[in-house]
């Protein structure tokens, strides 16, 4: 039967995405000797640079996993939770009955680095800086943009161009959509995951400590302080007009 998702068959490993950089990442890391945890991570970071209108290190994520050893199943919960502050009065009181599907008032609390640490941390063996190889190769370099990112980025172009420069600096170089195949680097988020790994690395020589090290980082230094400056020193055009 013709399909064109066929049958994936392998007696080493097998590594599935959305992305061939993200699978070949993942497999890489297997013919290294790490095992499907550190090939799911690290296939998860090269998705927040091939696709990114689809994954992000701030997004969230559901995780379920498998070990075939123990046959256990497992579920991370990486769903951003609300700010505390995001209550349905709050909401109200600004006069919205629903809540903004893009700016500050959508955001939450990311959720999707902490899970791949989790799992990285508990089930995986190898050390933070090899998952994140690939990924910080890719972001420092460049990947060839699928059709459907530029697609994506064109139906927010005169946002960017307007209200969110940043977003704009990034996604459309030169001040202009960009093409189909071409080359793209995010070298903001290279230098951000360089710095984690770094101050990681300092925290602890032990590979479990390093990747708690890396949790703590993100959520309680200098990415958190990050985020939070960027809202409490932006003002951002959000779904509901103001």
């Amino acid at each position: 039967m013709f399909t064109t998702r066929p049958e994936i068959l392998g007696t080493f490993g097998v590594v599935a995405s959305t992305h061939w950089l993200a699978s070949a990442a993942g497999m890489g890391i297997l013919e290294r000797g790490g095992n499907a945890f550190d090939a799911a991570v690290a296939a998860g970071m090269v998705l927040q640079v091939a696709e990114p209108h689809l994954n992000g290190p701030a997004g969230d994520m559901p995780l379920i996993m498998h070990t075939a050893k123990t046959g256990e199943t497992r579920v991370i919960c990486g769903q951003g939770a609300a700010p505390a502050g995001a209550t349905i009065a709050h909401y109200r009181g600004l006069g919205l009955e629903i809540v903004p599907g893009t700016g500050l008032l959508a955001t939450c609390i990311p959720g999707a680095f902490d899970a791949w640490m989790l799992m990285l941390r508990d089930h995986g063996t190898m050390r933070l800086e090899e998952v994140f190889e690939a990924a910080v190769g890719y972001a420092e370099n460049g990947v060839p943009l699928v059709p459907r990112i530029i697609e994506t980025i064109e139906t927010v172009e005169a946002l960017f161009h307007v209200e969110w420069p940043t977003s704009a600096a990034q996604w459309l170089p030169g001040g202009r959509l960009p093409v189909a195949g071409t080359l793209l680097a995010n070298k903001m988020l290279t230098a951000t995951w360089r710095r984690l790994i770094d101050e990681a690395k300092a925290a602890s020589a032990d590979r479990t400590e390093q990747v708690e090290a890396a949790r703590r980082i993100w959520a309680e230094g200098f990415v958190a302080e990050a985020i939070d400056r960027f809202c409490r020193e932006n003002a951002v055009l959000d779904a509901s007009g103001d």
